[in-house]
């Protein structure tokens, strides 16, 4: 017959275990609800504030402009005028390349960092982060769109469906954002980012090879093989006039990278190579009537700013799902990269931002932009790293750099006509070799090797199969990973650090000992249907382990305690495999001890009748309390055995 425990408050004192009756149904859901939407707790400072200063700080909340333009200063304005010239003079040759990339017009390249930042201003969170167009997104919507429509043979509405995909992108980022549901975008691991982003980029550089090398006819796929078969196919056609331009435009912005690293304070020369680049190659265009040697160039631009495209949205059902696919995907890339960038500069200066407002402000401006002839932006890093060295202060830097767009697209966008698309290219190669990460990639090499295995499963799925496959993949890779976590939870044994009352794991502290008659188990994750099979044979594994070696030491197992310290949760499949574990342990005339139920575990607990079950002198509030509450029991039991 298994001893029985002396209370479940032994050598505890007063201080007890807390048998409350659980909370309601509502309060527990509200708490819940809470949690999962709300984790940051924004509205905090609420409580005990007028019904004026709650209104206030709401709308400060939702509309941050609110927030930072009263207290804005002529100082301020300095910084941020000095940061959005310089990011505007990023944004003009950024933006004619990744239209380029997307085969559209260049000038929407140009109206897409006019309007955005403006609305990004508004409701955008970070003080650092600089709006922009990026080249994994506009590739992913050419080869997504080009599936469904040749740019070539139907531009108008190839242009009409890249509207709709900016549409979709803004509709699908703004619902994230209300419902508080940024946790869909945790799903892409940083491993997973790592992988697409290289990926994409020697995609992206291996496509540009055709206007480095000047070729009329090229592959629309996007995959290696075909990018070098097509570069095969047509070596003929390749110019070396454009070639020899091509390579000193890209030593040039190699050139400016390596002094920025070498000289940090000089991150402006990197910042401006891109428009010397496109500046020096209109005059050279111009001046040497490049057409004729075969180089390429823009063509027209026209003054003026976005014109309205509403009316041109296509929600034609014969093309509809290549803008759904395009939206939806670039929606989470793009999130994923701009709250990244956004929290990762925010960090440099000790402050936050929200995610969930960030996905609104996304959401808000794609959408806006969608109408104003744009197609889809984010936060950029090499933009946002220039706007943070430039000492932006606040949102502004975007407004002063909208503004510049604007002038650019009212007098300066015609000259711009006479870029060579291979300045155009060398700019988007150089931009993108930053993107690939060997060193990143080594780093998870040696830390975590599942973690780079998801994240090589991206880059050669992106490079050798397509960029949607290669996401996919990489993502399921990363959510079998977490079910492993949730499946196979850990459970560790725990031993005594000699003259302490502390208990850790036996294998990370081989010194710990035993406790006679007594086996301590600690478990870490919520206990439900998904794992309950697995922790019950693993307790019963355990306790036929540590049997089998107490056997041999001629002692024996009387009581197995479950510190329940790390369970989240249970549901009832828990429960009951609480109660199968106990009912095998009794078998055995061993006795289950639980220690430190947190509240919805132990609420559970009672609404169930487990407490009941085993008595409330089974629970006890630490394991030093447990342990003392054992040996009383055994001692006890050996008195009344000498009787």
């Amino acid at each position: 017959m298994a001893p029985v425990l002396a209370g479940g408050v032994a050598g505890g004192g007063d201080h007890k275990v807390n048998f409350a009756a659980p909370r309601s149904f509502t309060t527990a859901f509200k708490s819940d609800l809470k949690e999962t939407f709300f984790p940051d707790d924004p509205f905090h400072d609420f409580k005990g504030k007028s019904f004026p200063i709650k209104a206030k700080k709401t709308l400060q909340y939702f509309v941050p402009i609110f927030e930072w333009l009263p207290k804005y200063t002529r100082k301020l304005f300095m910084y941020d005028l000095l940061a959005g010239i310089t990011i505007a003079s990023l944004a003009i040759p950024q933006g004619i390349s990744y239209a380029k990339l997307a085969d559209i017009p260049p000038v929407i390249g140009l109206y897409s960092s006019f309007v955005p930042p403006l609305i990004y201003s508004v409701f955008g969170s970070s003080k650092h982060l600089a709006v922009g167009t990026v080249a994994a997104s506009s590739l992913i919507i050419a080869a997504t769109l080009e599936k469904k429509v040749d740019p070539s043979t139907d531009p108008q509405l190839y242009l009409d469906l890249v509207f709709t995909a900016t549409l979709i992108s803004g509709v699908a980022q703004l619902i994230l954002g209300v419902f508080r549901l940024g946790i869909l975008v945790d799903f892409l691991s940083h491993s997973t980012i790592t992988g697409f982003m290289g990926g994409t980029a020697t995609l992206i550089c291996l496509q540009q090879l055709k206007g480095i090398f000047g070729l009329k006819h090229f592959t629309t796929h996007t995959d290696v093989v075909s990018v070098i078969q097509a570069i095969i196919k047509n070596r003929k056609e390749i110019r070396w006039e454009s070639t020899s331009v091509g390579v000193i435009f890209l030593v040039f912005l190699q050139f400016s990278k390596f002094v920025k690293q070498k000289k940090p304070k000089l991150f402006w020369v990197s910042a401006i190579a891109p428009m010397v680049v496109v500046v020096s190659g209109c005059v050279f265009a111009y001046l040497a009537h490049a057409e004729k040697h075969g180089i390429a160039i823009v063509g027209d631009l026209k003054k003026g700013i976005n014109p309205p495209s509403l009316q041109r949205l296509n929600f034609d059902p014969k093309y509809i799902s290549a803008p759904i696919q395009a939206g939806l995907i670039t929606a989470m890339i793009a999130l994923a990269e701009g709250i990244a960038i956004g929290r990762s500069f925010a960090i440099m200066e000790n402050e936050q931002i929200d995610g969930n407002k960030e996905m609104i402000a996304f959401g808000l401006m794609n959408i806006v932009g969608s109408f104003t002839s744009c197609y889809l932006t984010t936060g950029p890093f090499s933009k946002t790293a220039v706007n943070y060295n430039a000492g932006c202060k606040t949102q502004m830097s975007n407004v002063v750099m909208s503004i510049c767009m604007m002038l650019t697209l009212f007098f300066l966008a015609p000259l711009f006509s006479y870029t060579p698309l291979v300045a155009l290219s060398a700019i988007i190669m150089s931009a993108m070799l930053g993107l690939i990460e060997y060193e990143k990639a080594y780093h998870l090499y040696k830390t975590d090797k599942f973690d780079f295995v998801i994240c090589m499963v991206a880059f050669f799925c992106v490079a050798f199969i397509s960029m949607d496959v290669g996401l996919m993949l990489s993502v399921a890779l990363a959510l079998v990973r977490a079910l492993l976590y949730v499946a196979r939870p850990a459970s560790s044994k725990l031993g005594n650090i000699p003259d302490t009352s502390i208990y850790r794991d036996v294998e990370q502290y081989p010194g710990a000992t035993d406790i006679p008659r007594t086996l301590v188990l600690q478990l870490g994750s919520p206990i439900y249907f998904a794992n309950s099979g697995y922790i019950r044979e693993r307790i019963l594994r355990w306790v036929r382990d540590e049997k089998a070696k107490k056997d041999s030491q001629g002692d024996d197992v009387e009581y197995v305690i479950l510190d329940l310290g790390g369970v989240t949760s249970i549901d009832i499949t828990g429960v009951e495999t609480l109660v199968e574990i106990r009912r095998s342990l009794e078998a055995k005339q061993i006795k289950v001890v639980l220690v430190n139920p947190r509240l919805e575990v132990m609420e559970k607990l009672i609404v169930t009748n487990f407490i009941e079950k085993i008595g409330t002198e089974c629970v006890f509030l630490s394991i030093e309390d447990a342990i003392d509450g054992c040996k009383f029991s055994l001692t006890r039991m050996k008195d009344y055995g000498s009787e």
